[in-house]
């Protein structure tokens, strides 16, 4: 049988069909070669081209940062040359009716972020109007053996003193030696030096002040009260030639002031509000010079010693004698540049210090060995506020970067972080340990539950503060809390909110039960005493006033510092406050409460 078939095997390949196969799929594999060769340069390519508009506009942005830093410095310089040349640096202002000198400017637009926090506070630009920094001291400046440029310091600095000016805001000429003395020494500004978030550089540093009595001082001792009268204690009606200021004690010339209601040091004074009995009495217990400003001051829980924060470093003094006990400064820091201490507090044991700084790095310094037990980092800006709770377990503090964080001191780790609008400029902790409360640039004052986080109060609005927040203090009851503002006021709060809030429940706003109005200038630290029975507060008008938290009105207007006082810190133990100022000085006072004596 025929077969159509034959001489092939079944599996004979074919050979032609093979060959074109391969050829097909060589050219396929090439092809697809060259295609991804090309898509990855082209990738290549493109991603070049966003790497240089990145650098491009990564250039654009660094000369627009060098532009405006330059027009700042510019302006700095031109506003510090006209203030020389007997200027203010201000446009011109209305005259005040009730006093004749010129209104006071407003306060600088200031809000959160790396280039504007705190701008203008931190320079020594009197055109700036920052919180923080007084009005230039119109008397004698010796240097006392400190370099004639010191660097640019924090809040509490004033320009270097310059040809006679008018009198400073609220103080009649001369009345207590800030007013016009003829030409003064000047400091040369030094060279300008920039750093990222505190605004354009100011002039140098002024010298430490010296403590020169002021003019129309008498320098007697303290007024003996007549036999039978307790503190200098007065009725009203035998004062009437004081005219009533209220609450504005120094609108008064010490001069003009009654000498049972005043009380005169050798470069301090104190008047006491003429229009009611005299319960207190004050006097100075130690002058603590400083090399650079002084921006905080807290006392241990046994009231045995105060610590200050300046410049790169902590001081711890002895509050019976006044002598250094300790210098605590991190050695593995470079010298270079500024490194203010913001805040310092004591654990209660007091065996622990904690400081807060410029570097956004918190320490814990064991005091007895002078080194650093732990330290916390986290915060993204400078750390302004520190807070130690009584039990010695936690530390809360306060930061530029919006956030009030919570640490704990056994694990040294971040137990909790409470972010909220706007910098964070002071911190305190209630007795109970139960609550942390923040007050910040955008005016309200918030309160949190330490255990969850969750807020609890919120105290701003129609009754809130008009400015931004610079200090708070809880009472000792734990229940009320005090306010401080660049509003020039101090409010009294009352906590309306229970301890613990559940979630979605929501802050309750507190009752405002008490504003305290008659400081000339931002308020900048506010405190109770132990017991709560006064309200203290400094300000940069340079002064340290009492009020009665019952009614609202100043007992006591304490004047001795030559710039802002920044801090006032009562002692735990009663009878002392400290206060720390841009003079460059802490001071520690002893006060005396009259009420009840027989």
């Amino acid at each position: 049988m025929y077969n159509p078939h034959r001489g092939l095997g079944p599996t004979a390949p074919n050979s032609r069909l093979t060959e074109l196969l391969d050829q097909v799929r060589q050219e396929f594999d090439a092809t697809g070669g060259r295609a991804a060769a090309e898509y990855e340069q082209q990738l290549a390519q493109q991603v070049h081209e966003m790497e240089l508009v990145r650098a491009k506009v990564y250039q654009m942005e660094q000369a627009q940062i060098a532009m405006k830093q330059k027009y700042e410095d510019d302006i700095a310089r031109l506003r510090h040359e006209v203030e020389q040349r007997g200027g203010s640096g201000q446009p011109p202002h209305t005259t005040g009716p009730s006093h004749g000198a010129p209104s006071q400017p407003p306060p600088p637009s200031i809000g959160h972020g790396p280039s504007n926090l705190f701008g203008g506070i931190m320079t020594g630009n009197a055109g700036q109007g920052g919180p923080g920094l007084a009005p230039p001291p119109q008397e004698p400046i010796q240097p006392q053996g400190l370099p004639p440029h010191m660097p640019q310091g924090p809040p509490g600095l004033n320009p270097p003193p310059g040809p006679p000016q008018p009198p400073p805001f609220g103080y009649p000429p001369a009345a207590n030696g800030y007013g016009p003395q003829g030409p003064q020494p000047t400091a040369s500004p030094g060279p300008g030096r920039s750093r990222p978030g505190r605004g354009p550089p100011g002039p140098a540093t002024p010298q430490q002040n010296s403590a020169a009595p002021y003019p129309g001082s008498p320098q007697v001792p303290r007024p003996t009260p007549p036999p039978g009268q307790v503190g200098n204690r007065m009725p009203l009606q035998q004062h009437p030639s004081v005219p009533d200021v209220g609450n504005t004690l120094a609108e008064l010339d010490v001069r003009d002031v009654p000498a049972s209601h005043k009380r005169e040091g050798s470069d301090w004074f104190a008047i006491f509000n003429p229009r009611l009995p005299r319960t207190l009495d004050v006097d100075l217990v130690h002058n603590l010079p400083h090399q650079s400003v002084v921006c905080c001051v807290r006392f241990s829980m046994d009231g045995r010693y105060v610590a200050t924060g300046c410049n790169r470093s902590a001081q711890i003094y002895d509050v019976e004698n006044g002598g250094l006990v300790a210098h605590l400064q991190d050695g593995s820091l470079s010298d270079d540049g500024d490194l203010y201490i913001r805040s310092v507090c004591f654990s209660p044991d007091g065996k622990f210090l904690a400081t807060g700084a410029e570097d956004k790095v918190i320490r814990v310094w064991d005091i007895a060995n002078r080194t650093i037990k732990c330290s916390f980092t986290g915060h993204d800006q400078d750390i302004y506020s520190l807070d130690f709770s009584r039990n010695g377990q936690f530390i809360a503090s306060g930061s530029g970067d919006r956030s009030v964080r919570l640490w704990d001191i056994n694990s040294n780790q971040q137990i909790l972080s409470m972010v909220i609008d706007d910098g964070v400029t002071t911190v305190a902790i209630s007795p109970d340990n139960r609550l942390v409360a923040a007050g910040s640039l955008d005016k309200s004052v918030r309160v949190w539950d330490t255990s969850s986080g969750y807020l609890v109060e919120r105290l701003e609005g129609e009754i809130g503060h008009k400015d931004s927040v610079y200090s708070v203090a809880f009472a000792p009851n734990g229940r009320d809390l005090v306010s401080g503002s660049l509003d020039k006021t101090i409010k009294m709060w009352e906590l309306t909110a229970p301890p613990r809030v559940a979630p979605g429940g929501g802050p309750r706003g507190g009752k405002c039960i008490k504003t305290f109005e008659g400081h000339k200038d931002f308020v900048l630290s506010v405190a109770l005493t132990p017991g709560g029975e006064w309200v203290l507060s400094g300000s940069k008008d340079r002064g340290v006033q009492f009020w009665d938290p019952h009614t609202g009105v100043a007992q006591l207007m304490l004047q001795g510092h030559k710039n802002s006082v920044i801090s006032v810190a009562p002692s735990p133990t009663g009878k002392l406050f400290a206060t720390g100022s841009g003079d460059m000085r802490a001071r520690i006072w002893r006060y005396e409460d009259y009420r009840g004596a027989p």
